[in-house]
């Protein structure tokens, strides 16, 4: 029987890492990250805080929320708006000549992490 392994965070000296949860999906996040996550309305330039914070950790002390910890926060600057990469969608039915082929391609926002902070 395979041994199961659970995911490990690195600790680095004085590096604070976060776990965000936004649009659905959680996040690992550290200060001057670039990340892309769900579409979020906002102007270029502007600063996005993140207030669900699900994990904190400051190089030698972790906190875990439960569910999310009130003395964090994440501060973040949106940067632009941009497209993943490209989904097809092919629909075929075998002897009734009916082929439907179209595309998509997600919108996500990417962002840069400033700041981690604690109350």
């Amino acid at each position: 029987m395979a041994k199961e392994t659970q995911p490990t965070i690195k600790k680095e000296a004085n590096k604070k890492l976060a776990v965000i949860k936004t649009g659905g999906k959680q996040y690992i996040v550290s200060e001057d990250d670039v990340l892309e996550i769900e579409l979020v309305e906002g102007e270029e330039g502007k600063e996005i805080i993140f207030s669900e914070v699900l994990l904190y950790a400051d190089g030698e002390k972790i906190e875990v929320g439960k569910p999310i910890l009130e003395n964090v926060k994440v501060r973040a600057i949106y940067n632009n708006i941009v497209k993943g990469d490209k989904q097809i969608i092919f629909k075929y039915k075998a002897k009734k000549n009916y082929r439907v082929k179209t595309g998509h391609r997600q919108k996500y926002t990417q962002i840069k992490i400033v700041k981690i902070e604690k109350k």
